[in-house]
């Protein structure tokens, strides 16, 4: 018996080929979802720990806002609203010369008071993050403060980013919580998506190539299996969906090979709540640690644990090596920590000119039966993914 030929593929899923699958059938595209991995959410991970009661730390993304109005009105349709928690405020602090400092001991407020007006007369089309706020802030400001602070938001050195990439002012929701994480972590949202109504998902399923047959996108699978597909969405790192597509978009190719991704080592600890002295804070934003940046768990208290999430350049360090210094910045001894675990992370590398390269990917992909999303696009947060898949869907398959 020949294979189905499915109406809609995705390839992903992470929230960006979540969102797109969740459009589609929303729409009442049949549509098959193909994940690799066990896990559904991509970079929204949160670890659970079983011995811990289910204590969790965010390996991922961290945060949702009231900013996100697509997200929002997808967890809206799947009756997530009731379940959202608001974020205990709390004070992020500088890790650096071995000590945590105030993050206003960096600021150097006679130059921003200077450097401020051209904040507003410049435009973040073109520029990259150290010309964009160099000049707006002020150079030692960005030095000492700021370079190191969007650092630790995307996890990567920040100077030849796009600075329209880096922070996309959005319409708020004033109904909404402002920052809001779930009950059981965020992964609660990529999970009830995946379990949504239309979505058929296979996880465990790794797809090696995409050909094209006719009209049809004809997916290969690691098992040796294939896939067919009328449409098909890819919601894949840059550098995977340059390798599945090879030959069967080679335009679309072509443009994607020039986007570089990076890899990101994250160390998950979590220690009893009398153990530590270090007072309750959001995180440490590195100047010149090891690690990009570190996250605390201290946000939605809990009366035993404190956990941290501490993020590092991908393979630089061993997991000893990281170990010690994320225990030296929480002033603790690694043998008090109570449960460690480990996880990996890839982001887009992206630069200057991003725009443009998007630009050039849309005209090839225009008028066509293939889409691809991601969080390489608008940039890197929960909301840009979901803006791209619900742009990408209605470009292929017509307004919602």
């Amino acid at each position: 018996m020949a294979d189905p030929v499915h109406p809609h593929i995705v390839v992903g899923g992470g929230i960006s080929g979540l969102s797109a699958a969740h459009y589609a059938t929303h729409a009442g595209v049949d549509t098959l979802l193909l994940e690799r991995s066990e896990r559904l959410g991509g970079c929204i991970q949160t670890h659970a720990f079983p011995q811990l009661d289910q204590f969790w730390v965010e390996a991922g993304s961290h945060s949702c806002f009231n900013s996100y109005g697509n997200l929002l009105e997808i967890m809206e349709r799947l009756q997530l609203l009731g379940r959202i928690r608001a974020k205990t405020k709390q004070s992020y602090a500088l890790w650096r010369g071995g000590e945590r400092k105030s993050v206003f001991s960096a600021l150097h407020l006679p130059e921003l008071i200077v450097s401020l007006p051209r904040l507003f007369a410049q435009s973040k089309a073109d520029s990259s993050v150290v010309e964009y706020y160099g000049r707006g802030l002020g150079q030692r400001n960005y030095r000492d403060l700021l370079g190191p602070a969007f650092r630790s938001v995307i996890c990567q050195p920040a100077d030849e980013f796009p600075a329209d990439a880096l922070f996309r002012k959005k319409p708020r929701r004033k109904d909404v919580l402002r920052s809001f994480t779930m009950p059981n972590g965020l992964a609660e949202i990529p999970n009830a998506i995946g379990a949504g109504p239309g979505i058929r998902l296979e996880s465990g399923c790794s797809a090696t190539s995409i050909a094209r047959d006719g009209d049809e996108f004809v997916i290969r699978l690691a098992d040796g299996s294939e896939r067919r597909c009328q449409h098909l969405t890819l919601a894949v790192p840059p550098d995977v969906a340059a390798q599945l597509l090879g030959e069967a978009a080679p335009e679309a190719t072509a443009v994607i090979r020039r986007i570089g991704v990076t890899e990101i080592d994250s160390l998950l600890l979590v220690f009893r709540k009398a153990d530590l002295r270090v007072p309750e804070i959001a995180g440490l934003i590195s100047v010149d640690g090891p690690f990009l940046s570190a996250v605390s768990r201290d946000f939605l208290p809990d009366p035993r644990y404190r956990g941290f999430a501490f993020h590092y350049p991908g393979g630089q360090l061993t997991d000893g090596q990281r170990i010690g210094a994320a225990c030296a910045a929480l002033d603790v001894s690694p043998d008090q920590a109570i449960a460690i675990t480990h996880a990996n992370n890839r982001l887009p590398s992206l630069r200057k000119g991003h725009r443009s390269l998007i630009g050039q990917l849309d005209r090839v992909l225009a008028g066509g039966k293939l889409a691809i999303t991601g969080n390489w696009f608008l940039g890197v947060s929960i909301e840009d993914c979901v803006t791209r898949s619900r742009s990408e869907h209605e470009r292929m398959f017509a307004r919602l």
